[in-house]
C-alpha cells in the first residue's frame, strides 16, 4: 500500500496511531516514510521459477498458500468519465471478473523475468512486472522518469464492512517541508525519498476482509492517458497477491481522488503466524504505468506485530 509522496531529501511522512477500535477490531498502527498505490487481491501460489522461491521456505509458504482457498480475479473497474477530477471514483481490480454478465478473459501466458533482464531494457511495459517472481531489489525507473509530475497526497484507509478509518496521512505542506530542511543539517540526501514507505499493523489487519484505500494526487502540466498501477506483494520472496487498477485518463493540472477496493480472501492461522513473526518480511512493488510505459516505481515493506 502506498502513502503520499515526498520530495528528495526530506524526512519520512508517520501517520498517526488511531484510537483502539472496539473488540480488538483493528489495525494499522503506524506508517513511516513516503510510497506508493493500493489495489485489488488475487491470492497466487508462489511461482517456481529460477530465482523464487527456495528450500524450506518455498515448501512451508506452498503448503501455507494452499490452505486460503481459491484465487480471487478481480472485477471490470468503475472509473469516472475522462477529464473528470475532484469526485471520489471507485476502482476495482482489472484483471478477470467478478460480474456474472461478463465473461472472463482467455488465461494469458506471462514469460517469467528476472530483475536484471529488466533493467537492460530501455522501456518497461506492465507484461514485463507481471513476469517478475520476486520483489526487486532496486527502482526499475529513475525519479525523473515521472514527466508527468504525478504526486500522491494524501492517502486513507478503512474497513468498508464497518466505515472504521484505519488511519490517514498527507504529504506535508511545502511550508512544512521547508521547516523539515531547516532541522536536518546533515546533507544527506536518501535516494529512496519518496519512493518507499513502511507499515506496521496489529495483526488483526491480516483478518480483514474488505479494505477501502483512499489516495488524492495531483497531474503536472501534461495530460496522463491510460494511467494504470500494477502492485506486487510478496512473503519471503514468494508472490502472494497482485492488484492491477486503471485509473483512466487525467486532465492537466488536475487534482483526482479515487478508492481502490481490496476483497481480501480468509487467510489461514499458519500464514498470519509467520507473518507476524517475520516483520517486514512482507514487501511490496507498486510499478505505475502511462501508456503502457514504466514510470514511477514506489516499495513498501510491512510488519504485523504492533500492539505486542
Amino acid at each position: 500500500m502506498p502513502g503520499p509522496q515526498q520530495r528528495s531529501g526530506s524526512r519520512p511522512g508517520r501517520a498517526e496511531a488511531l484510537p483502539p477500535l472496539p473488540g480488538n477490531a483493528a489495525l494499522p498502527v503506524r506508517v513511516d516514510g513516503p510510497g506508493s498505490t493500493p489495489r485489488r487481491a488475487g491470492w497466487l501460489a508462489p511461482i517456481a521459477t529460477e530465482g523464487g522461491c527456495s528450500g524450506k521456505a518455498a515448501a512451508a509458504a506452498a503448503a501455507i498458500l494452499a490452505a486460503p482457498g481459491p484465487a480471487m480475479s478481480g472485477s471490470k473497474p468503475r472509473v469516472a468519465a475522462p477529464g473528470a477530477s475532484g469526485p471520489l471514483s471507485r476502482l476495482r481490480g482489472r484483471s478477470g471478473s467478478g460480474d456474472a454478465a461478463v465473461a472472463p478473459p482467455p488465461p494469458r501466458t506471462v514469460v517469467p523475468r528476472t530483475e536484471a533482464e529488466l533493467l537492460a531494457l530501455e522501456v518497461i511495459r506492465p507484461d514485463h512486472v507481471l513476469g517478475l517472481s520476486r520483489v526487486a531489489e532496486n527502482y526499475l525507473c529513475r525519479p525523473e522518469d515521472n514527466i508527468y509530475n504525478i504526486d500522491f497526497t494524501k492517502f486513507k484507509i478503512r474497513d468498508l464492512e464497518t466505515g472504521t478509518v484505519l488511519f490517514e496521512i498527507a504529504k506535508p505542506s511545502a511550508l512544512e517541508q521547508e521547516g523539515d530542511d531547516d532541522d536536518d543539517d546533515s546533507g544527506d540526501i536518501d535516494s529512496s525519498a519518496g519512493r518507499f514507505v513502511r507499515y506496521q499493523f496489529t495483526p488483526a489487519f491480516l483478518r480483514l476482509r474488505t479494505v477501502g484505500a483512499t489516495v488524492e494526487f495531483t497531474v503536472g502540466d501534461k495530460p496522463v492517458s491510460n494511467f494504470r498501477m500494477i502492485e506486487r506483494h510478496y512473503f519471503r520472496d514468494c508472490l502472494l497477491k497482485n492488484f492491477d487498477f486503471d485509473f483512466g485518463f487525467c486532465i492537466p493540472n488536475s487534482r483526482n481522488t479515487c478508492e481502490h477496493i481490496y476483497e481480501f480472501p480468509q487467510l489461514s492461522e499458519d500464514l498470519i503466524r509467520l507473518m507476524v513473526e517475520n516483520p517486514y518480511e512482507t514487501r511490496s512493488d507498486s510499478f505505475y504505468f502511462v501508456d503502457n510505459k514504466l514510470i514511477m516505481h514506489n516499495k513498501a515493506d510491512y510488519a504485523y506485530n504492533g500492539g505486542q
